[in-house]
């Protein structure tokens, strides 16, 4: 990408400098740095922020028009006196199903293309006989191998591939159960952003290689949910499992750990175990938390010895928020 023009970066310091005149230097360029150029450095930006304020000792732009930039020493020390500096914190709203989405058809690490035919078709058939309104891919659909940071097969399907399958499997569900497909962001999803941030973060930026926009999820209606934002079916949190750190991990089981984080009815995937816990508060509230079996091949090369079962959920839930959680095995291309 090339560097910007001199008088590009000008024009968006004024721009900064026109909304925003008390605006401490610093907070400026970083703002600029993070919405416009972010392959200059921030202190290069601050450079120019100085210059246009002709607060820089040397090079000062001597512009008219530029003039208007300039602080007194009094404007200097009021934008950085009875002031909080601003906050780059935005909070992650949760995302609430409609009601008109409230027979829920739930998947989750289903690890395309390392999926189990027999068992993901097993799930699908199961939503279609009960006709449910909406699937919610619960994180991890695609493995993206070739995107993680461990030593890697070169022989194995590339990240073309499994976008190609990816998006072959969304027509197949919408063909199969036509109904609103809900995707939510796994670890396994975030490896896309984390390898173009870690090797090319100048791509990193372009929405062109947003997952969302190479799955093509505007066309086929695709509904995504961010990686670490919860969504709610009523009352029921779903969550992948990784939005706590690496896992919840407990010696009981999945469903325990997430109930020690959450401490409110919840259901992950991402430990690939069925599993359930319930404990009752002084008040008589039920509190009930679910980890949900995997679609994917059960003994893959690195970790062929685990304690992993196939499985899905059926969710149900009304106006008021309650809600019916079915956590299904499958074994031997049965439900259990």
């Amino acid at each position: 990408m090339p560097r910007p023009r001199n008088q590009d970066l000008i024009d968006e310091v004024c721009k900064w400098l026109d909304k925003y005149p008390q605006m401490p230097t610093r907070t400026v360029s970083r703002h600029i740095h993070n919405d416009s150029f972010p392959f200059l450095t921030e202190s290069a930006i601050r450079s120019a922020v100085r210059k246009v304020r002709n607060e820089s000792c040397r090079n000062s732009y001597d512009f008219k028009d530029l003039k208007k930039y300039k602080r007194t020493e009094e404007e200097k020390k009021l934008a950085m006196s009875n002031k909080l500096p601003q906050s780059d914190y935005e909070p992650v709203e949760p995302f609430h199903i409609p009601i008109g989405n409230n027979n829920i058809l739930f998947l989750t690490d289903i690890h395309l293309p390392y999926h189990d035919i027999q068992a993901l078709q097993v799930a699908i058939d199961y939503g279609k006989e009960r006709k449910v309104n909406a699937v919610y891919l619960n994180g991890d659909t695609l493995d993206m191998y070739q995107a993680s940071r461990f030593v890697k097969d070169r022989r194995m399907r590339d990240l073309h591939g499994e976008f190609e399958m990816c998006r072959d499997f969304l027509d197949y569900l919408k063909q199969e159960l036509n109904c609103p497909i809900y995707y939510k962001i796994g670890n396994h999803e975030d490896r896309l952003e984390i390898y173009l941030r870690t090797n090319a973060p100048e791509l990193a930026m372009l929405p062109d290689v947003r997952l969302e926009n190479l799955l093509r999820f505007g066309e086929k209606g695709v509904q995504l949910i961010e990686s670490k934002q919860i969504a709610y079916a009523g009352k029921l949190a779903l969550l992948h499992g990784h939005e706590f750190g690496h896992s919840v991990f407990s010696p009981v089981n999945a469903a325990r750990g997430l109930y020690m984080r959450a401490k409110e009815s919840s259901v992950i995937g991402h430990h690939h175990q069925s599993s359930e816990h319930s404990e009752k508060s002084l008040s008589g509230e039920v509190v009930t938390t679910w980890s949900v079996g995997s679609l994917c091949g059960l003994q893959p090369d690195y970790y062929p010895f685990n304690k992993w079962n196939h499985g899905f959920a059926h969710i149900k839930f009304e106006e008021n928020g309650n809600y019916r959680m079915k956590n299904i095995r499958i074994i031997n291309g049965e439900i259990v």
